[in-house]
């Protein structure tokens, strides 16, 4: 894992775009504060930017660095919800213009996923994780489900769980109002 770790943080530190597996499904990745490789993740799936992208970091700590304002339930949620789970927050900051929504909202996951986190660690910035598929089309639980076009027009292939089942599925997804409540997005 380490020699992979390595080469991924590599890819990401040179502004290339990266099939991984996250703690979810299958996911295309990369740097969130760079703004030309953000654009490349839109083009693989087939995309238009103003349908956002899921943000990743390794800590809750971070997320001041990225958002305005974060409610303080948004800790305890994080903290007690033992499931994948994304958060889309107000007033986004610090990340590529691209991958803010034109609110200024951003998804945001707090990452429980060992090789993620210690690809954020080692990138020292968020990644985009969004699934690993043509937009409309079936989302990928297994590598050998992921479309054989963005396997040949992604930057670089992690060469890790290619083989595994997980059994997973997209994260819950809930938003913060201004006022500090929340609705579900998606269960």
């Amino acid at each position: 894992m380490e020699e992979e770790i390595k080469k991924t943080i590599k890819a990401l530190k040179e502004g290339k775009t990266i099939l991984y597996p996250t703690d979810t499904v299958w996911g295309i990745g990369c740097d969130a504060t760079n703004q030309k490789a953000v654009k490349k993740v839109y083009s693989l799936k087939k995309r238009y930017e103003h349908k956002c992208l899921i943000v990743l970091l390794c800590s809750a700590d971070q997320l001041k660095n990225y958002v305005e304002h974060v409610p303080e339930v948004a800790y305890d949620l994080i903290e007690s919800i033992k499931t994948p789970l994304t958060i889309i927050y107000s007033n986004a900051k610090g990340l590529a213009k691209n991958v803010i929504a034109k609110d200024k909202s951003i998804a945001i996951r707090i990452i429980r996923d060992e090789f993620c986190k210690r690809i954020i660690s080692g990138l020292g910035k968020p990644l985009v994780s969004t699934s690993a598929n043509i937009s409309g089309e079936k989302t990928p639980l297994l590598f050998s489900q992921v479309n054989d076009e963005i396997k040949k027009e992604v930057d670089y292939i992690v060469k890790l769980e290619q083989h595994s089942f997980k059994n997973v599925k997209p994260s819950k997804i809930i938003q913060f109002e201004e006022n500090g409540e929340f609705k579900i997005i998606r269960q």
